[in-house]
């Protein structure tokens, strides 16, 4: 996993000036109408922590109706293109693992995560779910959104390991070939996972998207 987990921040890092791209796909456009509409509402008025933000893409929709935001992401590049979106809400960023959102000594009235979920290996999931809902209030709104099977059109998975975690092959402009983890979970491995943090749990699924969400409960 090591290994892994350094690639796909390579990845990522020499990926930021062009990562918007995946927004751009014809065939995405009706999906992202609806999220870009959908996912602030659900936020708002909320003091909420945004998970791997990448570039902000999301945060600049998310900044139209939450009270504020804590983004944060592992690499410095993409959160400075973060920083240069329109934000109307105060936004704060951090440098910090998403797996130890533990560190930011706080809570939050709510979380969103788009198109990381998918990068969690199988085998990191619940910890990964467990350490976020230890530092979010009691009721607060969960939202993770992330890709669709239909992404494999375009990416095919060329490998799965002992786990049961896939892998994509993605060609940067430079010509680098990465290995990026790339899983799809159903709604009812999604529901597993978080059926006994959460409660009032809600799938949507889009033709290239799928959005899943809860409230927490106290524990």
């Amino acid at each position: 996993m090591p290994d892994d987990d350094a690639d796909l921040k390579r990845y990522y890092k020499d990926r930021a000036p062009i990562y918007d791209r995946v927004y751009a796909y014809p065939e995405r456009q009706d999906d992202l109408r609806f999220l870009e509409g959908y996912i602030p509402a659900q936020f708002a008025g909320l003091d909420i922590l945004e998970v791997a933000a990448g570039t902000g893409y999301w945060t600049a929709f998310l900044s139209r109706t939450c009270r504020s935001i804590l983004a944060i992401d592992t690499e410095s590049a993409v959160l400075q293109q973060l920083k240069s979106r329109p934000l109307i809400c105060p936004v704060e960023t951090r440098v910090i693992d998403a797996f130890e959102p533990g560190r930011l000594g706080q809570a939050f009235d709510g979380a969103f995560a788009g198109l990381w979920l998918s990068h969690v290996p199988k085998q990191r999931l619940q910890s990964f779910l467990d350490r976020l809902h230890a530092i979010l209030k009691p009721g607060a709104t969960v939202v993770f959104l992330d890709n669709s099977p239909i992404q494999c059109i375009r990416l095919p998975i060329t490998c799965t390991d002992a786990a049961g975690n896939s892998y994509q092959e993605r060609m940067l402009d430079d010509g680098t070939v990465h290995r990026v983890l790339k899983n799809f979970p159903s709604e009812a491995e999604l529901l597993a996972a978080t059926g006994a943090a959460g409660r009032d749990h809600k799938y949507i699924g889009l033709d290239n998207f799928w959005l899943f969400q809860y409230q927490t409960i106290s524990r």
